[in-house]
């Protein structure tokens, strides 16, 4: 095994040749100019990093602190700039690459499916998180969420009790999560919970090792949840109106969410809809491909049964959990819009990919289990009998899965070709913009004199022009970002 291991070294070479390429969409897509939420952090922390008043605030946890050390250098040493965060971010990404490949090549998963994985991973229906150095700490965490995953994975398999286990949730859900840490905590106590069902079928006794990690995901969030109760938020463009009252003049609204967010894992949104106003097909395409991608998570749940892969390791099952409740979370947070497309914008997919991890992991699990079987091999891989082995071949002669793994590799090629599509057309995007960057430049040099509807457009913050003006004045008498060498 270790020499199987060894030849598949190369995979590590995915993940750096992803990052660069993700980098170079950045450079070529994006200025380094602030916009959209920078506007609310300069408010609220610029120009003095440093003071610990803005930092012990009763909302610490929601601000993701991880991001107070990151400002300080940012500002000392790069005079705030956007483009040091994005990169940042994409190297976060990377490092999620590097935790599902160690995953890959240590489960021997079929070189197939890592680079569907990995093509997923790197696809740029994603741009708008990659475009706004504000969210390079959403990527940090969800790499987090990965490793701890992992961590979790090995020791259950080991029966090994870890204090790595107790420790990453303290420092993921009140350091860099934010409000992500709602999906990393249910994916680990339905995790937990599954555990500790199938070890007491098995050994007929409690593990309180269980409740241990349990209650270090639990406290954490507790004291997450309180600190955002202390929290302002600014939501534009919500209508105000009660659950009741929009069920019931939109009783379609969360299942056509639903969908709609599913299929942007297929296509993103910005692709989809140009397709279907040239098709004039209404939302057909959409509906359709969300199904498929619905139904690529029901097929991988049934594989996790049939083949009983959860037994062997848990991490595809945790990522298929982490993306239907980011999913679920995400219309539970967005409904407020009453717009069924909202669940399908790039800011999510981050969010969602996850689930789709999870999916192909599962089916390339499962492709070895069918060969296992069709072989004659025991699943821990010693020597069988050849009766044994005669049995095997013919039980798998006569359910040879054939229908489902056509099923898995048609999901996913669909899959991959749309993410495909979707990276090609915003390569081909990223001139527009770079051009976009560069009036939102102009209008921040001269930030006086622009009309007050031009500058909340260009600056894509609609909670006051004199909030923009006040930013850029604080920028300007720092000659931080576009002010520099002024």
């Amino acid at each position: 095994m270790n020499e199987r291991m060894k030849k598949r070294n190369w995979m590590f070479l995915v993940p750096v040749f992803g990052t660069v390429l993700v980098i170079g969409y950045i450079l070529a897509a994006a200025n380094d100019v602030v916009y959209s939420d920078y506007i609310r952090l300069i408010n609220s922390y610029l120009p003095d990093v440093w003071n610990p008043k803005k930092f012990f605030v009763a909302d610490l946890f929601t601000r993701m602190p991880v991001n107070f050390p990151e400002r300080i250098i940012n500002v000392s040493f790069f005079g705030y700039s956007t483009v040091f965060e994005m990169v940042l971010g994409a190297l976060c990404l990377g490092l999620s690459a590097v935790v599902l490949t160690t995953y890959c090549r240590e489960r021997q998963i079929g070189t197939g499916w890592y680079l569907f994985l990995m093509a997923v991973m790197f696809s740029l229906n994603k741009w708008e998180m990659l475009t706004n150095g504000t969210g390079w700490c959403h990527f940090l965490a969800f790499a987090g969420f990965y490793f701890h995953y992992l961590v979790w994975d090995r020791e259950w398999r080991e029966k090994k009790a870890s204090r790595l286990l107790c420790l990453l949730p303290w420092l993921l859900t009140l350091g860099t999560a934010g409000p992500y840490c709602a999906s990393y905590s249910a994916v680990l106590l339905l995790t937990y919970s599954f555990c500790f069902f199938l070890d007491w079928k098995e050994n007929k006794r409690l593990d309180y090792q269980y409740g241990v990690y349990g209650l270090h995901v639990l406290a954490p969030l507790l004291l997450y949840l309180i600190s955002n109760s202390f929290a302002v938020t600014e939501h534009a463009g919500t209508t105000g109106r009660s659950l009741l009252e929009v069920l019931g003049d939109h009783a379609s609204l969360f299942p056509k969410f639903l969908i709609k967010s599913f299929s942007s894992m297929a296509v993103g949104e910005e692709v989809l809809m140009e397709l279907l106003q040239k098709r004039n097909q209404g939302m057909a395409l959409c509906y359709l491909a969300g199904g498929l991608v619905l139904l690529g998570y029901l097929l991988a749940l049934w594989m996790q049964l049939r083949a009983r892969l959860y037994e062997k390791t848990m991490f595809p099952l945790m990522l298929i959990f982490a993306g239907g409740l980011n999913h679920l979370l995400v219309l539970a947070a967005r409904w407020i819009f009453e717009n069924s497309s909202y669940g399908m914008s790039s800011r999510y997919a981050l969010q969602y990919q996850a689930g789709i991890f999870g999916i192909f992991l599962t089916f390339g699990l499962f492709f070895s289990w069918c060969k296992e079987k069709r072989e004659g091999k025991p699943e821990d891989g010693s020597p069988e009998r050849r009766d044994l082995k005669d049995k095997s071949r013919a039980k798998t002669k006569e359910r040879n899965y054939f229908p489902e793994k056509a099923a898995a590799i048609l999901i996913s090629l669909v899959i991959l070709t749309g993410n495909g599509y979707t990276t090609y057309k915003e390569l081909q995007k990223a001139p527009d913009r770079k051009a976009y960057g560069l009036n939102v430049e102009a209008a921040a040099r001269s930030y006086r004199d622009v009309p007050d509807q031009e500058l909340e457009a260009l600056f894509q913050y609609r909670h006051g022009p004199e909030k923009i003006r006040n930013a850029l004045r604080i920028l300007e008498e720092n000659r931080w970002n576009i002010y520099k060498g002024n």
